[in-house]
């Protein structure tokens, strides 16, 4: 194919893909990757909204989160995604790549508050829109946000980046004759608790008819290559 085979993509990362090799927070190499990667598919005309994870930053305050309400605990842990999508839009901006961070959380002084029109606005001019807080609920995870958002702003379809390159019959890292599902249906998906994503987002995703992708951020190009429709990674389909 010489051009995309989608016009316009709901990415979700995790907290943890911004790691990298070190064991909390951000590496500015690795986040440094993943927005060329990200200005490499707007470059050709893709329109990307980015919905971000903060296992990175809430890795480092868990113990101390033990036996905390629920509900608090998620509430840090929102605010912790809405720190790594300013992270984001800083690398972003070192690069020429345009973006603004919608959060769920009224954080005027730091984020636009979320706003379902202006975010595919923004879209629709070529800016990469990165949605922190999650929901803005809690008990709810940041993959379940990922699939509302992804169905708010229309997108065709939820690219999931995760650190395997899709989703494999087994644990490849501890069975070698793992093999990679090259396409699954949601049901297959739900019924085999692949852990694609999680039971709500699955669903969520299943019902609406919003086909999901799984790949390896840590993979170069592979972004690009999921994007143009080439085989790579697993892709969930209704």
């Amino acid at each position: 194919m010489t051009s995309p085979a989608f016009k316009r993509i709901l990415l979700k990362l995790s907290g943890e893909a911004l790691m990298g090799d070190d064991s909390y927070g951000i590496n500015r190499a690795t986040i440094s990757r993943i927005v060329n990667e990200i200005k490499e598919v707007v470059d050709m005309g893709v329109q990307v909204a980015v919905v971000i994870g903060g296992g990175n930053i809430f890795r480092g305050v868990a113990p101390a989160a033990e036996g905390m309400d629920r509900a608090t605990a998620d509430y840090m842990g929102m605010m912790a995604t809405v720190m790594n999508a300013l992270a984001l839009q800083d690398a972003m901006r070192h690069i020429g790549l345009v973006s603004r961070v919608q959060s769920a959380l009224n954080i005027e002084q730091v984020a636009e508050p979320y706003i379902r029109g202006k975010a595919i606005r923004y879209l629709e001019e070529g800016r990469v829109v990165i949605f922190g807080a999650g929901t803005g609920n809690p008990f709810f995870t940041t993959d379940t946000a990922a699939a509302l958002r992804g169905m708010e702003m229309n997108a065709e379809i939820v690219l999931k980046a995760t650190k395997v390159d899709g989703v494999y019959t087994d644990d490849p890292k501890t069975n070698p004759d793992a093999m990679r599902y090259k396409t699954l249906t949601f049901d297959e998906a739900i019924i085999k608790n692949l852990k694609v994503m999680d039971a709500t987002a699955l669903t969520l995703c299943r019902d609406q008819k919003l086909p999901i992708s799984v790949f390896s951020i840590f993979k170069q190009g592979a972004l690009k290559r999921v994007v143009m429709g080439e085989d790579e990674g697993t892709r969930v389909l209704p």
